[in-house]
C-alpha cells in the first residue's frame, strides 16, 4: 500500500515538472506538426500520382491516333494480361475493332477527354480521343490508380515519421540541457543549512533564471543576518541573566545564614531587589526580542493616540518617579494620530520615560511632549540628568552597552528597545541636549 502511495506521489512530481511539462508540449506539437504534415505531403503526392497517371493515359491515347493503326507486335504487347492500361477502338459508327475479343467488364462506349466510367463493381478511368474514322480510348482501373497513388504517398511520408522519434530524442536532450541551470540552483539550495548561507553562484545563469537566484541569494542573506542577530542575542542574553542570577544564588545564602532578625531583614531587603532587577532585565529582554528586525508583530496596526499612549506609559512610570521625588509633565492635548501597536508604542514610551527618570537628580523632573509637526508626529522627553557626549549618542543604542553616567546601574537595554520598536513603525530616534541640561529624545514618525 505504501509502495503505490510512494509511486503515485513520484508520478505527481513528474507530472509537475517543467522539463515534463516542456517535453511533452514540444512532444505534442511535434506530434501535431508531423501529421499534419504527413497529410498534406500524402495528399499532395496523391494528387501529383494521378495527374502523372492522367498523364500517361493522354500521351498513350494521342501516340495512337498518331500512329495510324497498331502493328501485331504492338498489339500482342497491349493484350498482356499483366498490363494494368487497356486501349480499345471503335469506328466512327460504334463498331469496335480492337481488340479482337471484347471483355465484359471494359468499357463499351467511350467518352471524349477524361472520364471515370462504372462497369459492374470496376471504375475505370479512361481518357478517348477522336480521328476521322475512329475513336481510341485508353483505360485503367481506378482502383490500380488509387493504390499506386497510395503506395507512392506514404513512401514520401514515412520518412518523416521515421525521423520524428530522432527530433523527439533531440529534443529531450535540448529541454534537460536548457533546465540544467535550475538544476544546479536546486542542488546548491540543499546543501544549505543555517550554518552554511552563502550566496549562490550567478556566472553563466540565463537571464530567465538570474533575478530568482538574486531573489534566493537575497533571502540567504537577510536569514544568515537574522540568525546571526540572534545568536548574538541569546549569547548576550546569557552573559546578562548569568550575573544577576549568580546575585540572587548569593543573597539567598546570605539569607539562609543570617544570625538574627535584623540580619535576616537586610537579607530579605536584598533578595527582593535583586528579584526586581533579574525581572526587569527578563522583561527588557522579552521586549526587545519583540522589536528585534522581522520579529512577527504581536498585534495587528491600528490608528492610535500618541497622548494617550504618552499618559498610559508616565502612568506605568508614576511610582518610580514619586519614590525619587521626580514629576513628569506631559504636554500634548491636541490629538496626534499614528497607526502602530499601542502595547508596543507604550513600551517604547515607557523606556524613554524610565531612563529619564532614573537619570535625571532626585526631585528634578521629566518633561514629555507630543505633537505634529508639520503633519509629522512627534513624541520628546526632557530630562536634567548628565546628558549623552555626542561621541556616544550612537553607541548608545546597542545592546547591553551601559553608558557610565549618574551612578546608575542598568542592563544596556532600553534605547536598543526604543530604537527598534520605532524602527517597525517607521519612526527615527535622535539624541540631543535637552533645555533641562540633561538628554532630549526626539521619535519622529512616518507622515
Amino acid at each position: 500500500m505504501r509502495a503505490g502511495l510512494g509511486a503515485a506521489r513520484r508520478s505527481a512530481r513528474e507530472m509537475n515538472s517543467i522539463r515534463v511539462r516542456v517535453l511533452l508540449t514540444l512532444l505534442g506539437m511535434l506530434a501535431v506538426v508531423a501529421l499534419v504534415m504527413g497529410a498534406l505531403t500524402y495528399r499532395n503526392v496523391l494528387a501529383e500520382t494521378e495527374s502523372l497517371f492522367d498523364y500517361q493515359l493522354r500521351q498513350m491515347a494521342l501516340s495512337l491516333r498518331d500512329q495510324g493503326e497498331i502493328a501485331p507486335e504492338q498489339a500482342s504487347t497491349l493484350n498482356d494480361e499483366q498490363l494494368d492500361v487497356v486501349v480499345q477502338i471503335w469506328t466512327v459508327d460504334g463498331r469496335i475493332i480492337y481488340p479482337p475479343r471484347l471483355r465484359s467488364d471494359l468499357p463499351s462506349r467511350a467518352r471524349l477527354g477524361f472520364a471515370d466510367v462504372a462497369v459492374g463493381a470496376k471504375t475505370w478511368r479512361t481518357f478517348s480521343v477522336a480521328t476521322g474514322d475512329r475513336v481510341i480510348q485508353v483505360a485503367q482501373p481506378l482502383q490500380i490508380r488509387t493504390q499506386l497513388a497510395a503506395d507512392a504517398a506514404l513512401r514520401s511520408v514515412v520518412p518523416l515519421f521515421l525521423i520524428a522519434p530522432a527530433l523527439a530524442l533531440v529534443l529531450w536532450w535540448l529541454a534537460a540541457r536548457a533546465l540544467a541551470p535550475l538544476q544546479r540552483v536546486t542542488d546548491g539550495v540543499k546543501q544549505r543549512d543555517e550554518q552554511s548561507l552563502q550566496p549562490l553562484p550567478t556566472a553563466g545563469l540565463p537571464v530567465e533564471v538570474a533575478p530568482l537566484v538574486g531573489a534566493l541569494n537575497g533571502l540567504l542573506q537577510r536569514l544568515g543576518d537574522t540568525l546571526g542577530a540572534q545568536r548574538a542575542f541569546v549569547a548576550d542574553a546569557a552573559h546578562e541573566l548569568r550575573s544577576p542570577l549568580t546575585a540572587l544564588k548569593l543573597q539567598l545564602q546570605l539569607l539562609q545564614r543570617a544570625p538574627d532578625d535584623a540580619a535576616r531583614g537586610e537579607a530579605t531587603l536584598a533578595l527582593a531587589a535583586g528579584i526586581e532587577r533579574a525581572a526587569r532585565l527578563v522583561e527588557q529582554l522579552l521586549s526587545l526580542a519583540r522589536a528585534e528586525p522581522g520579529a512577527a508583530a504581536t498585534a495587528p496596526h491600528t490608528m492610535i493616540g500618541l497622548v494617550d499612549v504618552a499618559r498610559a506609559a508616565v502612568a506605568e512610570t508614576q511610582a518610580f518617579a514619586a519614590a525619587r521625588g521626580t514629576g513628569i509633565a506631559i504636554d500634548g492635548d491636541a490629538p496626534v494620530i499614528v497607526q502602530g501597536d499601542a502595547a508596543a508604542l507604550t513600551v517604547m514610551v515607557r523606556n524613554l520615560v524610565d531612563n529619564a527618570v532614573r537619570y535625571a537628580p532626585p526631585g528634578s523632573h521629566v518633561d514629555v511632549k507630543v505633537w505634529s509637526d508639520g503633519g509629522v508626529p512627534t513624541l520628546q522627553v526632557d530630562d536634567a540628568g548628565p546628558g549623552i557626549a555626542a561621541a556616544d549618542r550612537e553607541r548608545v543604542f546597542d545592546r547591553f552597552y551601559r553608558h557610565a553616567a549618574g551612578g546608575e546601574s542598568g542592563s544596556g537595554l532600553g534605547l536598543a528597545i526604543v530604537r527598534g520598536i520605532a524602527a517597525q513603525h517607521g519612526a527615527g530616534v535622535t539624541l540631543d541636549v535637552s533645555p533641562l541640561g540633561g538628554l532630549r529624545v526626539v521619535v519622529r514618525f512616518a507622515e
